[in-house]
């Protein structure tokens, strides 16, 4: 009885809160629409959510203008501060010039610079400070300390959370029906813990559903492990970027406790191919955060039901879109990556095709193999209902036939890269995530020096704060833990590749 109370306080508590925000001087009552194609695919009625439609493009202005508007005149005088490389970081910059306040916004020296000129052009004072987030935060922090300025927390901020809150409620207002489930993004927590607690106040019943990357799933861990953990920020994927977080909130993670369901994890592949149903459905394109929560829709499969997904923003870097189409048709499973061992003669190129049968070939990567059968990398569209199963094993009966559709090497780096195989003496294989920003290769071979030679590199730009790059490195015996140490030295996150089937393959000879 003594939990039911403690509930139903705190959730009142944000209700009225969310009631009583201040958000609509900046923000637009966004439409939830329907989506046809989605609903058509997944077998329930899904409507969207369309916070992509925001002024700054994301929900984050919702919560900043909320919590600024609130300030004291003594504190706006002294104006405010926070860290923030996305939409957390536009959201305070254009609710503090429309307010006439300062705002300073510190972001990582690796931003790219889309984002730093988004921040400047609604009126925000952009330093650049450090590599990561957490540098970043803690350079704000200080800061705030020295001047005065009140740190705008992008989620652990009851302000901030009433605010993001606002959403429930116009879902609430908008959807006269009983809604089966809301499937939001997460990051930090500040959004779903708003939308739960508005949602779980007037439809108990309606499941609240976080989606989360499964690179950054710092709540599925806090739920699952009963307290708040902090994820290794060298385990820590920045694909969704804007829900890229370490620990999630204090006060976020004691509401989602009380009002989250559940939450589920998607994949790289799967976010991508949701960028395209998103598309198809309203020519928006979402960035991969925004589209979280219909990843989460398709994956959850609850047929026959009326759910909500929230497209929490669409500030995509246009240069990141040939990264998320590639992976699109993986992530659908409509194209698989091969990896196949043919006859090196004429006609088995034609044999081969003739295996695979009437389906579309999105690539076919080789070079000669002297003395040897001969490695094909290679595509092939399948529709998303096939067995794929049953292609790789009536190729199997002919050939060695490796599926690589979620092999990193291969779908980021393999399939782009030409030339031969080559026999290298101690030759390793890493694959590593540089800052973009000057002199990060710099500062890696400078750490290098000259004892390790560099005897292959594969660079692609993402359109991202980090670089994707393969690094083939001949190490002498005895000197790996020496090389692993001196990369510590850096804090750029690495993987050793030496044992890849697709380098194995197609880079070296067995």
């Amino acid at each position: 009885m003594r939990l039911l109370s403690k509930w139903i306080l705190r959730v009142e508590k944000y209700v009225k809160k969310i009631l009583e925000a201040n958000v609509y001087d900046v923000a637009i009552q966004t439409p939830l629409e329907m989506a046809p194609l989605l609903s058509s695919r997944t077998g329930s009625e899904v409507l969207l959510k369309r916070e992509d439609m925001q002024p700054v493009f994301s929900f984050k202005i919702r919560g900043a203008y909320n919590k600024i508007s609130r300030l004291t005149p003594k504190a706006r005088k002294k104006g405010v501060i926070t860290a923030s490389a996305g939409n957390h970081a536009q959201g305070v910059a254009m609710a503090a010039t429309r307010l006439g306040i300062r705002s300073r916004i510190v972001m990582g020296e690796n931003t790219p610079s889309i984002k730093v000129d988004a921040v400047k052009a609604f009126g925000g004072e952009v330093i650049l400070h450090g590599d990561t987030y957490d540098e970043a935060a803690g350079f704000a922090r200080k800061q705030a300390t020295r001047t005065g300025a009140t740190y705008i927390h992008p989620f652990d901020d009851a302000d901030v959370i009433a605010g993001q809150g606002t959403i429930g409620m116009e879902i609430m207002r908008q959807y006269t029906g009983s809604l089966d489930a809301v499937y939001v993004p997460v990051g930090g927590g500040g959004l779903i813990g708003g939308i739960g607690a508005f949602v779980k106040y007037l439809q108990p019943e309606c499941k609240i559903i976080g989606v989360e990357c499964e690179g950054s799933a710092g709540m599925s861990a806090a739920l699952k492990a009963g307290r708040r953990v902090s994820l290794r920020a060298e385990d820590l994927d920045q694909f969704a970027d804007g829900t890229s977080v370490r620990q999630v909130g204090k006060e976020t993670f004691a509401l989602a406790k009380q009002v989250v369901d559940e939450v589920i994890t998607v994949t790289v592949d799967e976010i991508c191919a949701a960028i395209k149903d998103l598309f198809e459905d309203t020519r928006t394109i979402a960035e991969p955060s925004g589209a979280l929560a219909v990843a989460g829709v398709k994956k959850h499969g609850l047929k026959g039901k009326t759910v909500v997904a929230v497209v929490s923003g669409a500030n995509v870097n246009f240069d990141r879109l040939r990264h998320i189409s590639e992976r699109t048709e993986v992530g659908e499973r409509r194209e698989l990556l091969l990896g196949v061992s043919i006859p090196e003669k004429a006609g088995s190129f034609r044999k081969f095709c003739s295996a695979i049968g009437k389906r579309s070939i999105t690539e076919f990567n080789y070079r000669y193999a002297h003395g040897g059968p001969a490695h094909v990398l290679v595509g092939v569209q399948t529709s998303a209902a096939e067995d794929k199963s049953k292609l790789i094993m009536r190729l199997s009966e002919r050939y060695e036939v490796q599926d690589l559709s979620d092999n990193e090497v291969a779908v980021v780096h393999v399939r782009h890269m030409v030339g031969g195989v080559a026999k290298i003496e101690d030759e390793k294989l890493f694959r590593f995530e540089f800052p973009e920003k000057p002199g990060a290769l710099l500062k890696f071979l400078d750490l290098l020096g000259n004892e390790f030679n560099i005897c292959m590199f594969h660079y692609r730009n993402h359109g991202s704060a980090f670089g994707r790059v393969l690094v083939g490195i001949q190490i002498p015996a005895g000197r790996m833990k020496y090389f692993l140490g001196q990369l510590d030295k850096i804090n750029y996150r690495y993987w050793n590749e030496s044992g890849n089937p697709a380098y194995r393959q197609f880079l070296t000879v067995s």
